[in-house]
């Protein structure tokens, strides 16, 4: 009995020597959150890894639309080298997936409850053939107006509810001189304010045909060149400086009231929160004209790497992604809201609010759909062939007609 004690507590000190020695967990996290409202975000993230004994590399990758990150990403996988975790959302989790190259985090997600914590559209998302393989931090509506709410006051105008007040707002304001929709020239900026457009005049049901299913009637019918023709409309309200304008450069035009709208997903809202805007005082928020909701949901997607450190820090992160405070904390800083349906909204603002219960009501009338243009509802060369007609449609004089024409022909030459 006294050997077996000795070789015991000898156990023992080599295991407590050998856990002393080991590294405490590790995580390198690739991102595009770098402006002001996101960065703070991240921040909290990063701040909660740390306080858990974690050693965060952070990797932010510049560019709002992730385009440039997954460029990164795609040269870090081929090397052999991936990060820890990557901002990854929509069919592109299930993407990477089937190139072999993500970790299975299902070990967190049932001992954390998952299942029962996240609406099944957005649990779906998260997972790979049944396992999970990714978190959502939060969800975000696409489909809004943010305006600046003394320059309208100023001129008269209240939120439009319908695309013909909007584009008589527009034209009274730019009577006034002053510039009536914020908006960067890029592809992804485009795409945001055309399927918000679309969701208003194709109706849920068509935005479902059209940009999930990729039914040839609807993406040919008279409603589609409508929602190109109020494309064309949208062409002239924004100003001649807006080529390359990154978004939230857009969001402050709002703020400094050189611009009264813009058509932005509520990160937006991330960005006049901290700059000290109150929602109802110096900004209003409306959704787009139309009936349902476009969801984008920012999640992490954990991959595949080597060191008991690195795959300890998957576990720490994927657990924090998803634990309350984080949630509550991250949604106030980023303008969207918890993607867990237990956290208190208490603390919350009116526009968050009103998303949630949008939401709801959307949830239950199944008019939630997955944003298009913001990588949740088709894979990438479906998505890109539809935004390339759209930015070439936007940045010239080509006719609605002839852009469904093209928009046809490049869905079937994606497939």
């Amino acid at each position: 009995m006294k050997i077996t004690h000795i070789l015991a507590a000898a156990s023992a000190v080599g295991f407590l020597a050998s856990t002393t020695a080991m590294a405490g967990p590790e995580a390198e996290v690739l991102h595009w959150w770098t402006s002001g409202g996101e960065a703070k975000s991240v921040a909290v993230l990063q701040q909660e890894f740390s306080d858990n004994g974690g050693t965060w590399t952070d990797m932010p990758v510049a560019g709002g639309g992730g385009d440039a990150a997954m460029t990164a990403l795609r040269a870090r996988v081929l090397s052999g080298n991936a990060p820890t975790a990557v901002q990854l959302k929509g069919p592109a989790i299930q993407e990477w997936y089937e190139e072999g190259v993500l970790a299975d985090i299902s070990d967190v997600a049932k001992a954390e409850n998952w299942e029962n914590l996240l609406p099944a559209a957005i649990a779906g998302h998260m997972k790979c053939e049944g396992t999970w393989c990714a978190a959502p931090v939060n969800v975000h509506r696409v489909d809004w107006i943010w305006a600046n709410a003394k320059v309208l006051a100023d001129n008269g105008i209240s939120l439009p509810t319908t695309w013909d007040e909007f584009n008589a707002a527009a034209d009274k304001l730019m009577a006034a001189g002053i510039t009536p929709l914020a908006h960067g020239g890029q592809a992804w900026q485009d795409a945001t304010v055309f399927e918000a457009v679309a969701l208003g005049i194709l109706g849920p049901d068509g935005f479902r045909k059209a940009f999930i299913d990729l039914d040839e009637a609807t993406l040919t019918s008279d409603a589609m060149i409508a929602v190109f023709d109020q494309m064309r409309k949208m062409r002239g309200y924004v100003d001649g400086n807006f080529s390359g304008r990154d978004w939230n450069l857009a969001t402050a035009m709002v703020m400094n009231g050189e611009a009264a709208f813009q058509i932005m997903g509520d990160w937006a809202k991330g960005e006049f929160m901290a700059a000290g805007k109150v929602p109802g005082k110096d900004f209003l928020c409306i959704s787009t004209p139309g009936d349902g909701y476009l969801y984008n949901v920012d999640s992490f997607a954990m991959f595949a790497v080597k060191g008991d450190d690195k795959k300890a820090g998957q576990q720490l992160l994927a657990k924090l992604i998803m634990g309350k405070n984080f949630q509550k904390v991250f949604n106030l800083n980023k303008g969207s809201i918890p993607a867990r349906t237990d956290v208190s909204l208490d603390e919350f603002d009116s526009c968050a609010l009103l998303s949630s219960q949008d939401m709801a009501t959307s949830n239950s009338n199944g008019s939630l759909l997955p944003s298009y243009a913001h990588g949740m509802a088709l894979r990438g060369a479906q998505s890109g062939a539809i935004t390339d007609v759209v930015t070439a449609h936007f940045n010239s004089d080509m006719s609605s007609a002839d852009a469904v024409k093209m928009l046809v022909e490049a869905v079937k030459n994606s497939m």
